[in-house]
Protein backbone atom coordinates (compact mmCIF):
# COMPACT_ATOMS: atom_id res chain seq x y z
CA UNK A 1 0.00 0.00 0.00
CA UNK A 2 1.32 3.47 -0.94
CA UNK A 3 1.04 6.45 1.04
CA UNK A 4 0.63 9.85 -0.40
CA UNK A 5 0.06 13.07 0.83
CA UNK A 6 -3.20 15.32 0.74
CA UNK A 7 -2.94 17.89 -2.43
CA UNK A 8 0.14 15.63 -3.90
CA UNK A 9 -0.24 15.52 -7.85
CA UNK A 10 0.99 11.47 -8.78
CA UNK A 11 0.57 9.75 -11.76
CA UNK A 12 -2.10 6.51 -12.00
CA UNK A 13 -1.64 4.44 -14.85
CA UNK A 14 -3.39 1.38 -15.40
CA UNK A 15 -3.02 -1.14 -18.61
CA UNK A 16 -5.30 -1.89 -21.31
CA UNK A 17 -5.23 -5.01 -23.47
CA UNK A 18 -5.15 -4.57 -27.24
CA UNK A 19 -7.83 -6.96 -27.93
CA UNK A 20 -9.88 -5.02 -25.11
CA UNK A 21 -9.58 -1.27 -26.32
CA UNK A 22 -12.91 -0.05 -26.43
CA UNK A 23 -12.45 3.61 -26.03
CA UNK A 24 -14.23 6.18 -24.20
CA UNK A 25 -13.91 7.68 -20.86
CA UNK A 26 -12.43 7.07 -17.17
CA UNK A 27 -11.73 8.70 -14.14
CA UNK A 28 -10.46 8.18 -10.89
CA UNK A 29 -12.61 8.43 -7.17
CA UNK A 30 -11.98 9.04 -3.77
CA UNK A 31 -14.97 8.22 -1.29
CA UNK A 32 -14.39 9.97 2.34
CA UNK A 33 -17.06 8.00 4.22
CA UNK A 34 -14.72 6.11 5.90
CA UNK A 35 -17.25 4.09 8.04
CA UNK A 36 -18.78 2.96 4.40
CA UNK A 37 -15.24 2.53 3.03
CA UNK A 38 -13.92 0.42 6.26
CA UNK A 39 -17.11 -2.16 5.14
CA UNK A 40 -15.39 -2.54 1.94
CA UNK A 41 -11.67 -3.39 3.01
CA UNK A 42 -13.24 -5.60 6.18
CA UNK A 43 -12.13 -9.61 5.27
CA UNK A 44 -14.65 -11.60 4.97
CA UNK A 45 -17.51 -9.30 4.81
CA UNK A 46 -19.88 -9.02 2.42
CA UNK A 47 -22.04 -5.72 1.01
CA UNK A 48 -25.52 -5.41 0.88
CA UNK A 49 -26.44 -3.82 -2.51
CA UNK A 50 -27.66 -0.97 -0.46
CA UNK A 51 -24.03 -0.98 0.74
CA UNK A 52 -22.84 -0.83 -2.76
CA UNK A 53 -24.95 1.31 -4.54
CA UNK A 54 -24.22 4.13 -1.64
CA UNK A 55 -20.39 3.40 -2.17
CA UNK A 56 -20.48 4.28 -6.02
CA UNK A 57 -22.27 7.18 -5.44
CA UNK A 58 -20.02 8.25 -2.50
CA UNK A 59 -17.21 7.89 -5.27
CA UNK A 60 -18.80 9.57 -7.79
CA UNK A 61 -19.20 12.18 -5.14
CA UNK A 62 -15.57 12.03 -5.13
CA UNK A 63 -14.32 12.10 -8.53
CA UNK A 64 -11.08 13.45 -8.87
CA UNK A 65 -11.28 15.66 -12.06
CA UNK A 66 -8.66 15.95 -15.02
CA UNK A 67 -8.98 19.67 -14.22
CA UNK A 68 -7.77 20.05 -10.79
CA UNK A 69 -4.25 19.28 -12.35
CA UNK A 70 -2.84 22.80 -13.92
CA UNK A 71 -1.38 22.47 -16.98
CA UNK A 72 -3.10 18.85 -17.95
CA UNK A 73 -4.65 18.30 -21.22
CA UNK A 74 -8.12 17.74 -20.42
CA UNK A 75 -10.59 17.30 -23.80
CA UNK A 76 -13.73 16.12 -24.60
CA UNK A 77 -14.39 12.88 -25.40
CA UNK A 78 -14.75 12.74 -29.70
CA UNK A 79 -16.83 10.33 -29.29
CA UNK A 80 -18.98 12.41 -27.87
CA UNK A 81 -21.08 15.36 -28.91
CA UNK A 82 -22.41 18.51 -26.90
CA UNK A 83 -25.46 17.70 -25.00
CA UNK A 84 -24.54 14.29 -24.29
CA UNK A 85 -24.12 13.26 -20.78
CA UNK A 86 -20.54 12.14 -21.77
CA UNK A 87 -19.43 15.69 -23.06
CA UNK A 88 -17.30 16.24 -20.01
CA UNK A 89 -13.96 17.60 -19.90
CA UNK A 90 -13.34 16.39 -16.25
CA UNK A 91 -13.01 12.95 -17.04
CA UNK A 92 -10.47 11.56 -18.84
CA UNK A 93 -10.71 10.41 -22.34
CA UNK A 94 -9.33 8.10 -24.71
CA UNK A 95 -8.64 8.91 -28.55
CA UNK A 96 -11.94 8.36 -31.26
CA UNK A 97 -12.83 5.13 -31.45
CA UNK A 98 -12.19 4.51 -34.83
CA UNK A 99 -9.21 6.90 -35.38
CA UNK A 100 -6.85 6.03 -37.72
CA UNK A 101 -3.56 6.22 -35.53
CA UNK A 102 -3.26 6.52 -31.73
CA UNK A 103 -6.86 5.27 -31.78
CA UNK A 104 -8.67 5.02 -28.66
CA UNK A 105 -7.22 4.41 -24.98
CA UNK A 106 -4.11 3.45 -26.71
CA UNK A 107 -3.57 7.01 -27.66
CA UNK A 108 -3.01 8.32 -24.16
CA UNK A 109 -0.13 7.51 -23.96
CA UNK A 110 0.67 6.32 -27.83
CA UNK A 111 2.84 3.54 -26.28
CA UNK A 112 3.68 0.80 -28.09
CA UNK A 113 2.18 -3.00 -27.87
CA UNK A 114 3.41 -4.82 -24.90
CA UNK A 115 4.31 -1.55 -22.60
CA UNK A 116 2.40 -3.33 -20.07
CA UNK A 117 2.08 -6.91 -19.32
CA UNK A 118 -1.01 -8.65 -20.16
CA UNK A 119 -1.79 -12.37 -20.59
CA UNK A 120 -4.36 -12.06 -23.76
CA UNK A 121 -2.80 -9.90 -26.81
CA UNK A 122 -0.33 -7.56 -25.13
CA UNK A 123 -1.26 -4.00 -23.23
CA UNK A 124 -0.74 -0.64 -23.68
CA UNK A 125 0.25 2.24 -20.59
CA UNK A 126 -2.60 4.58 -20.39
CA UNK A 127 -0.91 7.55 -17.54
CA UNK A 128 -3.00 10.51 -16.52
CA UNK A 129 -2.28 12.87 -12.85
CA UNK A 130 -4.69 13.16 -10.15
CA UNK A 131 -4.64 15.55 -7.48
CA UNK A 132 -5.51 13.71 -3.77
CA UNK A 133 -8.09 15.44 -2.36
CA UNK A 134 -7.42 17.02 1.39
CA UNK A 135 -8.42 14.32 3.28
CA UNK A 136 -6.52 11.96 5.60
CA UNK A 137 -6.85 8.25 6.51
CA UNK A 138 -4.66 5.37 6.91
CA UNK A 139 -6.67 2.79 4.79
CA UNK A 140 -9.06 3.86 1.93
CA UNK A 141 -9.58 2.90 -1.55
CA UNK A 142 -8.64 5.10 -5.09
CA UNK A 143 -11.13 4.15 -7.38
CA UNK A 144 -11.03 3.38 -11.14
CA UNK A 145 -14.04 3.40 -13.67
CA UNK A 146 -14.14 2.99 -17.32
CA UNK A 147 -17.00 3.56 -19.58
CA UNK A 148 -16.14 2.35 -22.59
CA UNK A 149 -17.47 3.38 -25.84
CA UNK A 150 -17.50 0.35 -27.99
CA UNK A 151 -19.94 -1.86 -25.91
CA UNK A 152 -22.01 -0.58 -23.09
CA UNK A 153 -19.34 -1.48 -20.80
CA UNK A 154 -18.47 -0.22 -17.21
CA UNK A 155 -15.27 -1.75 -16.05
CA UNK A 156 -14.59 -1.08 -11.63
CA UNK A 157 -11.19 -1.88 -9.65
CA UNK A 158 -9.62 -0.18 -6.80
CA UNK A 159 -5.99 0.54 -5.32
CA UNK A 160 -5.42 0.05 -1.29
CA UNK A 161 -3.73 3.64 -0.53
CA UNK A 162 -2.89 5.65 2.53
CA UNK A 163 -3.48 9.40 2.43
CA UNK A 164 -1.62 12.11 4.99
CA UNK A 165 -1.64 15.46 5.74
CA UNK A 166 -5.01 16.12 5.11
CA UNK A 167 -7.75 18.24 7.04
CA UNK A 168 -10.54 15.87 6.33
CA UNK A 169 -11.80 13.90 9.19
CA UNK A 170 -12.82 10.80 8.67
CA UNK A 171 -16.40 9.48 10.31
CA UNK A 172 -14.49 6.40 11.89
CA UNK A 173 -11.67 5.51 13.22
CA UNK A 174 -8.97 4.07 10.26
CA UNK A 175 -7.25 1.03 9.92
CA UNK A 176 -3.73 0.93 9.85
CA UNK A 177 -1.92 1.62 6.94
CA UNK A 178 0.48 -1.35 7.96
CA UNK A 179 0.61 -4.11 10.27
CA UNK A 180 3.59 -6.27 10.93
CA UNK A 181 2.29 -9.03 12.64
CA UNK A 182 -0.84 -10.20 10.51
CA UNK A 183 -1.93 -9.35 7.53
CA UNK A 184 -5.30 -10.29 6.07
CA UNK A 185 -7.02 -12.08 3.34
CA UNK A 186 -10.30 -12.76 2.02
CA UNK A 187 -10.44 -15.52 4.52
CA UNK A 188 -9.25 -14.11 7.79
CA UNK A 189 -6.08 -13.28 9.48
CA UNK A 190 -2.45 -15.12 8.29
CA UNK A 191 0.81 -14.93 10.11
CA UNK A 192 3.32 -13.49 7.20
CA UNK A 193 6.41 -15.36 6.38
CA UNK A 194 9.64 -13.73 7.65
CA UNK A 195 10.84 -12.72 4.24
CA UNK A 196 9.06 -12.53 0.76
CA UNK A 197 10.17 -13.34 -2.64
CA UNK A 198 9.76 -10.55 -4.64
CA UNK A 199 9.72 -11.08 -9.01
CA UNK A 200 10.41 -7.75 -10.95
CA UNK A 201 9.02 -8.62 -14.26
CA UNK A 202 10.20 -5.89 -16.55
CA UNK A 203 9.42 -5.22 -20.01
CA UNK A 204 12.30 -3.36 -22.02
CA UNK A 205 13.49 -3.36 -25.48
CA UNK A 206 17.33 -4.09 -25.62
CA UNK A 207 20.04 -4.80 -28.19
CA UNK A 208 22.37 -7.35 -28.24
CA UNK A 209 24.86 -6.48 -24.99
CA UNK A 210 22.87 -4.71 -23.08
CA UNK A 211 21.42 -5.82 -19.90
CA UNK A 212 18.66 -4.44 -17.10
CA UNK A 213 19.21 -4.19 -14.25
CA UNK A 214 17.03 -2.87 -11.11
CA UNK A 215 18.70 -0.42 -8.01
CA UNK A 216 17.00 0.61 -4.90
CA UNK A 217 16.86 2.58 -2.13
CA UNK A 218 17.85 -0.99 0.32
CA UNK A 219 20.87 -3.11 0.58
CA UNK A 220 19.06 -5.89 -1.36
CA UNK A 221 19.26 -3.66 -3.95
CA UNK A 222 22.08 -2.20 -4.06
CA UNK A 223 21.45 1.34 -1.78
CA UNK A 224 21.35 3.47 -5.60
CA UNK A 225 25.14 1.96 -5.95
CA UNK A 226 24.71 1.11 -9.73
CA UNK A 227 27.78 -1.12 -9.49
CA UNK A 228 25.58 -3.06 -6.85
CA UNK A 229 22.30 -3.20 -9.10
CA UNK A 230 20.71 -6.51 -9.62
CA UNK A 231 20.56 -8.26 -13.07
CA UNK A 232 17.63 -9.66 -14.84
CA UNK A 233 17.38 -12.52 -16.78
CA UNK A 234 16.31 -11.88 -19.98
CA UNK A 235 15.43 -15.67 -20.80
CA UNK A 236 12.15 -15.00 -21.35
CA UNK A 237 12.79 -12.12 -23.55
CA UNK A 238 11.33 -12.27 -27.32
CA UNK A 239 10.64 -9.70 -29.97
CA UNK A 240 6.86 -9.92 -29.12
CA UNK A 241 6.87 -10.00 -25.45
CA UNK A 242 10.81 -8.17 -24.14
CA UNK A 243 10.92 -9.58 -20.96
CA UNK A 244 13.29 -9.14 -17.86
CA UNK A 245 13.11 -11.01 -14.67
CA UNK A 246 14.76 -11.19 -11.49
CA UNK A 247 13.96 -12.10 -8.27
CA UNK A 248 15.12 -11.01 -4.53
CA UNK A 249 13.96 -12.04 -1.32
CA UNK A 250 12.67 -9.20 1.02
CA UNK A 251 11.83 -8.95 4.31
CA UNK A 252 7.91 -8.67 5.56
CA UNK A 253 7.14 -4.66 5.97
CA UNK A 254 10.19 -3.22 3.79
CA UNK A 255 9.39 -0.24 2.13
CA UNK A 256 11.50 0.82 -0.94
CA UNK A 257 12.11 3.37 -3.82
CA UNK A 258 13.12 1.71 -7.01
CA UNK A 259 14.34 2.01 -10.72
CA UNK A 260 15.26 0.44 -13.37
CA UNK A 261 18.42 0.68 -15.57
CA UNK A 262 19.98 0.16 -18.87
CA UNK A 263 23.38 -0.87 -18.84
CA UNK A 264 25.40 -1.30 -21.89
CA UNK A 265 28.43 -3.39 -22.84
CA UNK A 266 30.62 -0.86 -22.75
CA UNK A 267 29.60 0.18 -19.13
CA UNK A 268 27.52 3.02 -19.64
CA UNK A 269 23.96 3.87 -18.11
CA UNK A 270 20.74 4.62 -18.94
CA UNK A 271 18.25 5.34 -16.00
CA UNK A 272 14.35 4.95 -16.92
CA UNK A 273 12.66 8.64 -16.07
CA UNK A 274 11.42 9.90 -12.98
CA UNK A 275 9.77 9.58 -10.47
CA UNK A 276 11.05 6.82 -8.83
CA UNK A 277 8.96 3.70 -8.23
CA UNK A 278 8.01 2.63 -5.07
CA UNK A 279 6.81 -0.91 -3.36
CA UNK A 280 5.95 -2.35 -0.01
CA UNK A 281 6.24 -5.73 0.90
CA UNK A 282 3.62 -7.49 2.61
CA UNK A 283 0.77 -9.88 2.67
CA UNK A 284 0.57 -13.21 3.42
CA UNK A 285 1.82 -14.83 0.11
CA UNK A 286 5.72 -15.91 0.48
CA UNK A 287 5.95 -14.33 -3.34
CA UNK A 288 4.48 -11.60 -5.37
CA UNK A 289 5.33 -10.07 -8.46
CA UNK A 290 5.67 -6.49 -9.58
CA UNK A 291 4.96 -6.22 -13.47
CA UNK A 292 6.48 -2.95 -14.87
CA UNK A 293 7.64 -1.77 -18.49
CA UNK A 294 10.24 0.71 -19.04
CA UNK A 295 9.46 4.27 -18.93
Amino acid sequence: MVTYTAGQVVDVQWCVDNNGDHGGMFSYRICQDQALVNKFITPGYLPTEAEKQAAEDCFEAGTLPCTDVSGQSCNFSPDCSPGQACWRNDWFTCNAFQAGDRRACQGVDNARLGSCFTTIAGGYTVTKKIKIPNYSSGHTLLSFKWNSFQTGQIYLSCADIAIGGGSGTPTSTTKPATTLSTSTTAGGTCTPAATVAVSFNELATTTFGQTIKVVGSISQLGSWSMSSAIALSASQYTNSNPLWTGTVNLPTGTTFQYKFIRVAADGSVVWESDPNRSFTVSGCDTAVSVNTAWR
